[in-house]
């Protein structure tokens, strides 16, 4: 039986004995302009678009789908299935498969949505005199410009004109220039329905037995993809992202400066703006200006739109707890009580994510430039989950675990913060979840210290997530 990480098919003893490189500037050199455009348009929402319209040829293209480990030698299925989705079934050969091939594994192995086949697919059959017509028809909504099928239904799609849910616009316009589209319209809404309505277990079971030698009998299947948890994904397709606010406390009554910290508040600015959050500033909140900022959070009339709310806190802590800029101690419970969903019913099954750099209990002597974000020291360790509701849908991020400091560089900002938004930064676009970032978060703090090498630290999450939680890639990179 074929492995399921390489490609399936037979490949000629010439395209066998060739480095993969030289396989894929063999199918470079059959690729005219056109199919390019196609191959790039196919892949938005996959690949940052700046990085895809820098990709002049197929062999630039190749090398942004290896670097962003969409493409491998082990593993050339997706450009198997862009080669196929753009009628390229001849090239496939290089990549050692058959369209057949493809067609079998497309069920399990599809990484292009419906509805980008789909644009693609109509892009096709828009020739120049329908697209002469369709550009008098969209005059309001699109710049007055050249345009080609494909350039005109992209613009569509960044004015959200048109979306996977919503092509009435589309379909209001090829009934007037070309009636016959609509079909293809009505069977993408069809098969959308049939695959959102067959679980993923059922269509994997049924890939399995379309050409492949039998493992495992039909009822071993069965048993084995019944055993298997489902994996939900949080809705991220709404209005807007969210709300993400940040408090960032650096000077306090009679207490250090928090030097540095507007390196974190900075940072986190950038990166949740950048993935589509409205961000909230506050500087040296005091504990009365910290109730005010609640309540308005808890009301805000934003939220209903949303899919999620992020609420980010730099300051000197102890255990359990936070302090304001007149030296109020405030629990951490205190906070995110106010959004659960029967105080704040428009985050309701939305994921709630609370980010808080600050000690959590025992100060260190720091070294030069290392300072802990800590205050009474404490040498306890419970649970950090009685500090988030027992409600689901909350995330709650700690620099640190519960009994230890956590540090933060005079200069560079501290050590969790600055791995957080740099693993946001590096992993979103690959598609990791938010539990598998702050696993990578927890990996890279650890492994850090100070100049010295005695002091570290291991930052902690504890969360109520129901399911994972993917935000989507931003179009542009940060």
């Amino acid at each position: 039986m074929a492995s399921r990480g390489g490609s399936l098919g037979s490949s000629s003893d010439e395209d066998s004995s060739m480095s993969f490189r030289e396989k894929l500037l063999r199918i470079n050199l059959s690729l005219g302009a056109q199919d390019v455009e196609g191959m790039k348009f196919l892949c938005m929402g996959l690949v940052f678009e700046k990085r895809l319209e820098r990709s002049s040829s197929a062999s630039d293209l190749f090398d942004l789908l290896l670097e962003e480990e969409l493409l491998s030698e082990d593993n050339a299925f997706f450009l198997a299935e862009l080669l196929y989705s753009i009628r390229q079934n001849s090239l496939l050969r290089h990549l050692g498969y058959t369209r057949e091939c493809v067609e079998q594994w497309l069920p399990t192995r599809r990484r292009l949505s419906l509805f980008r086949n789909l644009l693609y697919e109509l892009s096709e059959a828009i020739d120049s005199e329908k697209l002469k017509d369709m550009t008098f028809l969209l005059q309001d909504h699109i710049p007055k410009t050249q345009m080609t099928s494909l350039s005109l239904l992209a613009c569509l799609e960044k004015q959200t004109l048109i979306d996977e849910d919503n092509l009435r616009l589309l379909e209001k316009v090829f009934k007037s220039v070309a009636p016959n589209l609509v079909k293809k319209i009505e069977n993408y809404k069809r098969e959308r329905a049939a695959q959102e309505a067959m679980p993923p277990t059922d269509r994997e079971t049924e890939s399995l037995h379309q050409g492949e030698e039998e493992v495992f009998s039909h009822s071993d299947i069965k048993q084995l993809v019944q055993a298997l948890p489902e994996v939900d994904v949080y809705r991220m397709d709404r209005k807007h992202r969210g709300h993400c606010v940040i408090i960032n406390n650096h000077s306090f009554e009679g207490l250090n400066e928090r030097t540095g910290t507007h390196m974190d508040a900075e940072y986190l600015r950038r990166v949740f703006q950048w993935l589509g959050f409205t961000v909230h500033m506050h500087h040296d909140v005091t504990r009365e200006g910290m109730e005010k900022i609640l309540r308005e959070q808890r009301s805000h009339p934003g939220h209903a739109d949303g899919d999620c709310f992020v609420f980010c806190i730099l300051t000197h802590g102890k255990l359990g707890a936070v302090y304001s800029s007149d030296k109020a101690l405030i629990p951490l419970r205190e906070i995110t009580s106010h959004f659960t969903a029967q105080q704040c019913q428009a985050l309701a099954h939305k994921p709630k994510l609370f980010f808080i750099q600050a000690c959590q209990g025992e100060a260190m002597h720091p070294s030069v430039l290392i300072e802990a974000d800590a205050l009474n020291p404490e040498c306890v360790s419970p649970s950090l989950q009685g500090s988030i509701p027992e409600e689901a849908d909350f995330l709650l991020g700690l620099a640190t675990v519960p009994g230890y400091v956590s540090f933060r560089h005079k200069e560079k900002g501290s050590w969790f913060i600055q791995s957080l938004c740099n693993h946001l930064k590096n992993l979103v676009p690959r598609r990791q979840d938010i539990l598998s970032i702050l696993t990578a978060v927890n990996q890279d703090v650890s492994q850090q210290a100070d100049a010295s090498g005695r002091k570290k630290q291991m930052p902690q999450p504890a969360f109520t997530l129901r399911k994972k939680l993917v935000f989507p890639v931003p179009s542009e990179a940060l």
